[in-house]
């Protein structure tokens, strides 16, 4: 089996890589400049694309003789946004034709391109599934009654404003929306929600409903709490069997030194707005 790797910042690639060299998959990754880790390398034949070179994206694809592909890793929709005008023509195009730029047509709108192209983007949760979440209590410290509240309030709501594709994440307390996830991205919506909430912040972060697990699945790692202790916020609530969690041992050693108390949750239907 060979399969393509489209790979984004972030260690998820790198998590994807170590499960097909363990499965013995043959893995192709396409870098873009800039902001995929140059030390992937070490794990398959990396060939660099400039950010917004579709044309050449596909072409080197083809070169490669890849049939099957995976997008995995962060690029921030900031940086494509602010890149437009160094696209190719084949980019520009592709973005013209989209109801608008948020998150899910973009990338619904790229696997739709190359699919059309005789490529296929398959579920990469086989090899990522010992990463997802599990439900319950991850961490030593367990949370009071408030806290829970605000974890279930603000599940709910951040599922409603993931649903709208504005982001995966908000902040809460005392059941009070603080800040909400938009363009930024999760750490600088955590430090924000710091800044207003003061200490005691409770972080939600979920995926969309019916969320296509090819593409922008919630992570959450180290970083996420690191901004957590800047933002004094005590509770991270994420969704069970939908959340990515990043070297799972340092996580959540990090979190019990640093008093964080970190909870999946299953969301119900009627938890669904």
């Amino acid at each position: 089996m060979k399969v393509g790797l489209i790979a984004g910042a972030g260690s998820l690639p790198l998590e994807f890589l170590k499960s097909a060299k363990e499965k013995n998959v043959e893995v192709v990754i396409f870098g873009i400049r800039g902001i995929t880790d140059p030390s992937l390398e070490s794990y398959g034949k990396l060939v660099w694309i400039s950010l917004g070179k579709l044309q050449v994206l596909i072409d080197r694809i083809k070169d490669e003789n890849i049939k099957e592909l995976v997008m995995l890793g962060k690029i921030e929709h900031s940086v494509l946004l602010e890149n437009i005008s160094e696209f190719d023509q084949r980019a520009i195009h592709f973005l013209s034709k989209l109801k608008d730029k948020r998150a899910v047509p973009i990338l619904e709108g790229l696997i739709n391109e190359l699919e059309r192209e005789g490529l296929k983007f398959i579920d990469p949760v086989p090899f990522l599934e010992r990463l997802l979440v599990k439900e319950g209590i991850l961490t030593d410290t367990k949370p009071n009654q408030k806290q829970i509240e605000d974890a279930n309030f603000g599940i709910t709501i951040a599922k409603a404003v993931a649903n709208l594709d504005i982001g995966q994440t908000v902040v809460v307390k005392d059941g009070i929306v603080i800040a909400v996830e938009a363009i930024e991205g999760t750490d600088r919506c955590i430090l924000r929600g710091g800044e207003l909430g003061g200490e005691g912040t409770v972080v939600c972060k979920v995926a969309r409903k019916n969320q296509d697990m090819r593409y922008d699945v919630p992570v959450i790692g180290v970083q996420t709490l690191k901004s957590m202790v800047k933002a004094k916020a005590k509770v991270l609530a994420v969704e069970a069997g939908k959340t990515y969690l990043i070297d799972k041992d340092k996580f959540i050693k990090f979190a019990n030194e640093s008093g964080i108390t970190v909870i999946g949750i299953k969301i119900k239907d009627e938890q669904i707005c």
